[in-house]
């Protein structure tokens, strides 16, 4: 029997499956509910660690030890992950590891769209493309096959639309979950130089193995149809290709390294026309080209944003592949839709600090979570966001650099951010005697992924209550000596705190203390009323960049319904106008 299941569902479903008995990875939106749904499952154990980096380090010391291990992340989160990834490819496994890469072509929740195909050619690793639910589950137990045969850690790319859009999986009976022997083994694990050396000539001899195994595996599969056009493509855009073309011959690249040459070839010499579609970078394309091969590639399909089966059929339609049907409505004929910018939550305790910094005119760099919403209009009061953990480097650097700037800058970074990787970026500031703020908006979760649990919020994935990491204890173990705890709802106490800790010299710390507020289910009070006679319709109150908030007959609402009863609008107005009403959601 099938049922639907997402990518990321399915990919759990595959690692139950599949024998793994470890998964480690770190929340990242669009791999995040691969780990939550395996975690539903006691059956493997599963963690979240700090950050990507020691995922796979973990996922390699499952590896050598002989389990079968999946690891998960986000695009980005390979970036952290790089160091151990490139020397575990040299290494190899006893246990089979699958990395999983879920890309983000159009950066829905994201601050690039890097192509992480270019991570495994790179690793010379392999790497395996589903293009839907079925496909992702059985590249599971294909991967960790592959990575046991080859001696090799493999990567499962998923993109966006792949892991959340759901198809029909037939599941299947798991097999029996074995641990290989453990042996010592200096030569192949101990990369040493002189070992380093015969393990990258072995890296390449393993290269040319999964080359011929390329060129036979079912994943890379020829549908041969009328030959007058050919199509390569991988992954999602297959499934769209297929849907607007389906008479044309068509090279499905389950496997997209390394690439299987020799069939390629064929292919393309047995049509008339070549089209290679792929979403972002020209990765198939530039290394058919070096062959030789004649093809349309990204003269016509672009190499930024996510692929739609719209935008493919004007593509088609512009090459001459399809007609164009005039009785259809064009998208551009209809009415634009209104912009619906994303904003923090009402009741969010992040609004208050960044209310607060645009006020104070700071430079403030950034980091990377719900936070970074607090540099849009009207709150404004963040300048930069580049990467995890970076805000503090940043502000480090910038009071460095630029002395005027001593005084005038601080670093935002949340809870589980600074977890990630913001300790060693504040004990960099200590250790070479920096001057910078540091606030810690601590809301007690990782929120932008879906509150996930983090090591300081005293709970695991397995839900077990675990050790809670003290940050006012921790940044004084680093050396901070000013570390002051301040509840970002009291406007006048932040602003105060900020006030004093920017002019001060030396490193200071301030822990801005409010747990999300979707946390509880409770509001923080009754909903706030507006007293109409007060109201000066001076909309101070919609710099706050509160849904619950809006002006009518400019006169200042708030709607009871969405209404967190937060009471920041309170402070903010000169007139007294808002005033405490009846429970929002009594």
């Amino acid at each position: 029997m099938k049922e639907l299941y997402s990518g990321n569902a399915a990919i759990a479903q595959g690692a139950l499956e599949a024998g793994v008995t470890l998964a480690a990875g770190y929340p990242g939106t669009p791999s995040t509910e691969i780990l939550e749904n395996i975690a539903k499952n006691k059956e493997i154990y599963c963690e979240w660690a700090p950050n990507e980096k020691v995922a796979l380090e973990v996922g390699i010391g499952s590896s050598l030890a002989g389990a079968r291990t999946l690891v998960t992340m986000k695009h980005v989160g390979v970036n952290v992950a790089a160091d151990p990834l490139m020397t575990f490819a040299y290494t190899g496994v006893n246990g089979g590891l699958v990395l999983i890469s879920a890309d983000d072509p159009g950066m829905h929740s994201s601050q690039n769209e890097q192509d992480n195909r270019y991570f495994a050619k790179f690793a010379k690793i392999p790497i395996l493309e589903p293009s839907d639910s079925q496909e992702a589950k059985d590249m599971v137990r294909q991967g960790l096959e592959l990575s046991e045969l080859m001696d090799i850690p493999v990567m499962l790319r998923i993109t966006t639309r792949v892991a959340h859009s759901q198809t029909l999986v037939a599941a299947g009976e798991p097999v029996q979950r074995e641990v290989r022997n453990y042996q010592k083994d200096a030569k192949k694990n101990l990369m040493v130089p002189a070992f380093a050396r015969m393990r990258r000539i072995d890296l390449d001899q393993r290269l040319e193995k999964l080359r011929d195994y390329s060129e036979s595996t079912p994943v890379n599969k020829v549908e041969l149809q009328d030959k007058k056009v050919g199509v390569i493509t991988s992954g999602i855009s297959y499934q769209y290709v297929k849907e607007l073309l389906p008479n044309t011959s068509i090279f499905k690249i389950g496997m997209s390294n390394p690439l299987p040459m020799g069939k390629i070839k064929e292919f393309a010499a047995a049509v008339d026309k070549l089209y290679v579609v792929e979403e972002l970078e020209p990765f198939m394309e530039e290394q058919l080209q070096i062959e030789g091969i004649d093809l349309v590639g990204k003269e016509l399909f672009p190499a930024t944003g996510e692929f739609t089966p719209e935008l493919l059929r004007q593509k088609f339609i512009q090459a001459g592949e399809l007609a164009s049907d005039s009785t259809e409505q064009s998208f551009d004929d209809l009415p634009p839709v209104p912009g619906r910018p994303p904003v923090l939550c009402p009741g969010c305790p992040h609004r208050g600090v960044f209310y607060t910094l645009k006020k104070l005119k700071l430079m403030v760099t950034g980091d990377i979570g719900c936070y970074t919403l607090g540099g849009l209009p009207p709150l404004e009061g963040i300048d930069s966001c580049v990467c995890m953990g970076a805000s503090i480097g940043m502000a480090h650097g910038a009071e460095k650099a630029v002395p005027e700037l001593r005084g005038r800058t601080v670093a935002v970074i949340g809870d589980s951010t600074f977890m990630h990787s913001g300790i060693t970026g504040l004990l960099n500031v200590v250790y070479n005697q920096g001057n910078s703020t540091v606030i810690i908006v601590d809301n007690r979760t990782t929120a932008m992924t879906g509150h996930q649990d983090h090591p300081a919020t005293g709970r695991n994935l397995m839900g077990e209550k675990a050790p809670e990491v003290d940050l006012e204890v921790l940044c004084r173990a680093i050396g901070v000596k000013r570390v002051k705890v301040v509840d970002p709802l009291d406007l006048e106490q932040l602003k105060d705190t900020v006030k004093t800790e920017v002019a001060d010299p030396g490193p200071s710390v301030i822990i801005a203390r409010r747990p999300c507020a979707l946390l509880s289910k409770e509001p923080e009070g009754p909903a706030i009323e507006v007293d109409a006679d007060t109201c000066e319709g001076c909309k101070a109150c919609l710099r706050l960049s509160c849904p619950a908030i809006s002006v009518t007959d400019d006169k200042a609402h708030v709607d009871p319904n969405t209404c967190n009863g937060c009471g920041v609008c309170m402070q903010v107005c000169k007139f007294g106008a808002m005033v405490k009403g009846g429970n929002a959601n009594a």
